[in-house]
């Protein structure tokens, strides 16, 4: 992982930290090239409010640069 990747999963981490219904949020990596998030919401309302988050705005503004397809939710 690049020292630029590294800044924006822990800035990540920091945003859902702050989130009272993110109970869980991890960054997997599954190979040089291919990256997970992992998280978990005790109802689909927390699931939503993080949708529509800055976590899920910032990926989403930076897709083309950071993903090689569209996400999978």
């Amino acid at each position: 992982m690049m020292l630029s990747q590294y800044f924006h999963v822990k800035s990540a981490l920091e945003l859902a930290n702050q989130e009272a219904g993110t109970t869980v949020w991890f960054a997997i990596k599954l190979s040089s090239s291919r990256f997970g998030i992992f998280d978990a919401f005790p109802d689909e309302a927390s699931r939503e409010a993080h949708l529509a988050g800055p976590i899920a705005a910032a990926l989403m503004a930076n897709a083309t640069e950071l993903l090689a397809e569209p996400p999978i939710i």
